[in-house]
């Protein structure tokens, strides 16, 4: 490739269509091949921000996530197939598992993505939670590369189990609070499949930071050739792929979104409005068949100890027993992470009442900013200059600020449009709320990793939206003495004598709208161990085996401690220029303003 070549295709907005093909002719944007990459990696990151060992770990995955494709297609090839019957038509016998499988296959296909070398799967592994499956990430950069490499994204990698039960974003007017939605800013809110699971699964496919299609269509006629094609045709219709797409489909679903060849548009490929609508279709049948299999017991199992506690076949350890108490009384975890009971116990008592609930979620559906310090790691900070196909990830730098709920509600930076007008009032009062997870599967690792902390073997995880915390004992740490640690720096700044994350916790990203329900909760060291034990019962697996979990073929970590874990690895943050006004300035203004 010349430099003159190099240059129009980094520049945005300068390549007409007829060079755009003429380059493809070329090869310059060609489909990569096994192995290869047909343009330089994009690394605008300053050392240290990326892993060393990226790119042998995004290979390692890209290995386990054949095999589970493979035991996937084996799996179909294994069932019998369903009868059509009765009115309105139902897929009797095992329809169920075929609507699954089709979801896993779809979870798994790393042939839906531009380069052919992102699969969901590549951010979502079984054997971490369906979280990150990349313990370096995980512990510097924190979002996880795309197809077009290293594009990286801002998020840590929300975890999958449970998600489906999630009920669709309401704007609740008597609690004033908002509920329900998909990913940590609810912008998947179900408004249209009335499943906000199903449309969090519409995502990634075409963020340009992630899987990166440059159009919704190129799904569609990626699935047209997959090998599973029978069987979504079985499940949805014969007609499913009767759409007449151009010739250039191939090109145009080879290069990944925004680049400047596609001059802002997000329908590059040219179809008729039929069939427009029949590949919307498709889409909307691939978010649901994902949808069913992250609601199957492969993926929400409901098999952890806890579940098995709750029907009398599990005794809670002393620590484990202790932590559960803590955890519905003087931790108050369960104000938000609800599990089924309302008690708050008190010194000697003992909850004797009947369960209330069998199936627990942990979590209230909602929304909350608990005050996490600006993780200056996070690779999205650093995406400031035009990649290869010249796009611009972040032209704001360090003035972004990730608003969450509020960016969202305001159609705004970094997240979707909402589709509903009548929710833009209400920004100033969510800025800085991201969702309540499920606490479930928060300590689930692979087997032969037992544990998320230090000294292990561990599995390394990230915890929180922004991965600024490495280990469970540093966020209930964090819950218990946010506010009793508090200092007015940015992180990589702790006063001398102080250790960052242990006795000085720096000031928040975003002030408003701090949940103080925790922050100073008097709980002792012990205390905070006993609040991990029971958190550890919450991972699916133990009363049988977690599906796929096995396949994690990297290392595990051992040493040093809990309390301080990865704060080998801490960077000063830099100094802060002001939000930027595209975020900070959009109506409803936040208040009090976000400096």
């Amino acid at each position: 490739m010349n430099r003159g070549t190099w240059i129009v295709l980094s520049i945005a907005g300068v390549c007409a269509l007829a060079l755009w093909m003429s380059l493809h002719r070329m090869g310059v944007l060609a489909p990569a091949k096994a192995g290869a990459r047909s343009v330089p990696d994009y690394n605008p990151y300053p050392p240290g921000i990326l892993p060393s060992d990226l790119s042998a770990e995004i290979s390692r995955v890209i290995r386990e996530v054949d095999v589970i494709e493979g035991r996937a297609l084996a799996r179909w090839h294994g069932l019998k197939p369903p009868i059509l019957t009765g009115q309105p038509p139902i897929l009797e016998n095992t329809g169920t598992e075929f609507i699954e499988t089709l979801g896993e296959l779809m979870l798994f296909d790393k042939n839906i993505s531009p380069n052919r070398n992102q699969a969901c799967a590549s951010c979502h592994m079984p054997y971490a939670g369906f979280s990150g499956p990349i313990p370096s990430v995980n512990l510097t950069m924190i979002g996880f590369p795309g197809t077009a490499h290293f594009r990286a994204g801002k998020r840590t990698a929300q975890r999958h189990p449970y998600s489906p039960f999630f009920p669709v974003l309401q704007y609740n007017q008597v609690q004033g609070l908002f509920f329900g939605g998909n990913f940590f800013d609810s912008r998947a809110t179900g408004y249209k499949l009335r499943v906000p699971d199903a449309e969090q699964a519409q995502g990634p496919p075409v963020d340009p930071l992630e899987m990166g299609f440059p159009d919704t269509a190129c799904v569609a006629f990626r699935l047209s050739q997959a090998v599973y094609k029978p069987l979504f045709e079985e499940v949805w219709g014969a007609g499913s792929f009767a759409i007449s797409f151009p010739r250039d489909a191939t090109e145009i679903c080879a290069t990944p979104g925004q680049a400047a060849v596609f001059h802002g548009s997000t329908t590059p490929v040219p179809l008729s409005a039929a069939d427009r609508t029949r590949a919307n279709i498709v889409y909307d049948r691939w978010a649901q068949s994902i949808d069913a299999y992250e609601q199957s017991v492969q993926v929400s199992a409901f098999s952890s100890k806890f579940d098995a506690f709750l029907a009398g076949k599990y005794t809670l350890t002393a620590d484990e027993l202790a932590g559960f108490k803590l955890f519905d009384g003087k931790g108050n975890c369960n104000s938000c992470h609800l599990d089924g009971r309302g008690t708050t116990l008190k010194a000697g008592q003992t909850d004797t009442g009947v369960k209330a609930m069998v199936n627990p979620l942990f979590t209230c559906f909602g929304s909350a900013n608990e005050g996490l310090p600006l993780n200056p790691r996070i690779a999205f900070y650093y995406e400031t200059r035009p990649d290869p196909y010249g796009y611009t990830a972040n032209p704001y730098g360090f003035g972004y600020r990730d608003l969450g709920l509020g960016t969202f509600l305001r159609s705004g930076f970094g997240s979707n449009a909402s589709p509903n007008v009548s929710w833009r009032q209400y920004a100033p009062t969510v800025d800085g709320q991201m969702q309540v997870t499920t606490a479930r599967n928060v300590a689930l690792t692979p087997p032969h990793c037992p544990t998320t902390e230090a000294p292990g073997p561990y599995f390394q995880k990230g915890f929180f939206h922004n991965g600024y915390i490495k280990s469970l004992k540093q966020l209930v740490h964090f819950y218990n003495t946010r506010d009793k640690y508090a200092y007015p720096v940015t992180s990589g700044h702790c006063p001398p004598g102080t250790t960052e994350k242990v006795d000085c916790w720096p000031m928040p990203e975003v002030r408003n709208n701090i949940d103080t329900t925790t922050g100073n909760l008097g709980l002792t060291d012990q205390e905070e161990n006993q609040i991990v034990k029971f958190l550890q019962t919450l991972s699916d697996g133990f009363t049988r085996p977690y599906l796929n979990d096995d396949t994690f073929t990297g290392a595990c970590t051992s040493g040093g401690s809990a309390p301080t874990q990865g704060n080998e690895f801490l960077i000063p943050t830099p100094p802060l220029p002001p939000c930027a006004p595209a975020i900070c300035g959009a109506a409803p203004l936040p208040s009090p303003p976000i400096p």
